[in-house]
């Protein structure tokens, strides 16, 4: 679900019931400025008939791991679905400004808190003594969420991480060419650990229309990427794109308006899938031949297409 902050708060509602309407598989529930995550899934989920949840990314730095566990646990005893939860290490907007906390060591955070919520979520006890995250004697006292273990990851220590730890592995905003390059570095990492490699997803924005997206549909996804073109990673990945120009202005520290009045809607394209349903095919393809076994569609949601129902209903399709 978007969280799109341009649009009515409670239209995520809509577009998680129709997601589950549809048949996806999951329905992976965020968290930003608006609903606490683990209360928004209980809402949807609770008449869902055939998605399971994901809950997450949650910032490892904000949640201890108790209180993940508790709340997935609470979220499938109310549902009836399983449960699965994504750890990720979040902004420093959100970790520090927002909540207080330091975000500092937020990769050893992720490791630590990864290996806590790990044995929770199993129905053993908690026993970590991290250096940022500690945990010991708790156990659930509801039955497991029945999820997955999932770790948002793009620096070295954060793959390894979800290499070690993670049932699955999800990239955010990255084109084919850079998500081949990430799962080629998880492989190597897995050969080094001698353990199996974690599934990988992909987050990637949506606007599929039959005749193509509107500009308005476009324009939503082009703000979202704005955050992104200064950090580090991302920003390399656009320039090997092409996209060089707009990256130097953003590193420089132009103004977010600025910035958005450079991104061009083929930047958009590069880390997402948009266009008719033929491009969005071709898209989906693309992630696949990378080694990318599942897309998670973030779709646009706006007046030309409310709840992003018709990305959904093409997208659908090709499910």
């Amino acid at each position: 679900m978007g969280l799109w902050q341009d649009r009515p708060p409670r239209e995520v509602t809509t577009t998680a019931r129709l997601a589950d309407k549809l048949g996806f598989g999951r329905v992976w529930v965020g968290e930003m400025a608006t609903y606490d995550a683990f209360a928004l899934a209980t809402s949807v989920g609770a008449g869902f008939e055939h998605s399971e949840l994901v809950v997450g990314p949650l910032a490892v730095t904000v949640r201890d791991p108790a209180m993940i566990a508790i709340g997935a646990a609470s979220v499938a005893d109310l549902t009836g679905r399983h449960v699965s939860i994504a750890l990720g290490t979040s902004s420093t907007v959100v970790v520090e400004k927002w909540h207080g906390r330091s975000r500092s060591g937020a990769a050893r955070a992720l490791a630590e808190s990864a290996r806590g919520v790990r044995a929770l979520m199993n129905g053993e006890r908690g026993e970590v003594a991290g250096t940022v995250m500690r945990t010991s004697g708790y156990r659930l006292r509801l039955q497991p969420p029945g999820g997955r273990l999932i770790v948002a990851a793009f620096g070295d220590k954060a793959l390894r991480a979800a290499v070690e730890l993670g049932d699955e592995l999800v990239l955010n905003l990255v084109s084919p060419e850079q998500a081949g390059r990430l799962i080629a570095r998880c492989k190597e990492i897995a050969a080094e650990m001698e353990t199996p490699m974690p599934q990988v997803s992909v987050w990637a924005p949506a606007a599929v229309a039959t005749e193509g997206p509107t500009q308005m549909s476009i324009d939503q996804l082009r703000r979202g990427l704005v955050p992104y073109l200064a950090a580090p990673g991302y920003s390399d990945m656009f320039v090997r794109a092409g996209f060089a120009s707009v990256i130097e202005a953003a590193r420089a520290g132009a103004a977010p308006r600025e910035i958005l009045s450079q991104v061009s809607d083929a930047m958009v394209a590069t880390v997402g899938i948009v266009g008719t349903a033929a491009d969005a095919r071709e898209q989906l393809e693309a992630y696949r031949a990378v080694g990318v076994e599942t897309v998670v569609a973030v779709p646009s949601s706006t007046d030309s297409d409310p709840a992003g129902q018709v990305t959904m209903e093409l997208l659908a399709e090709m499910v």
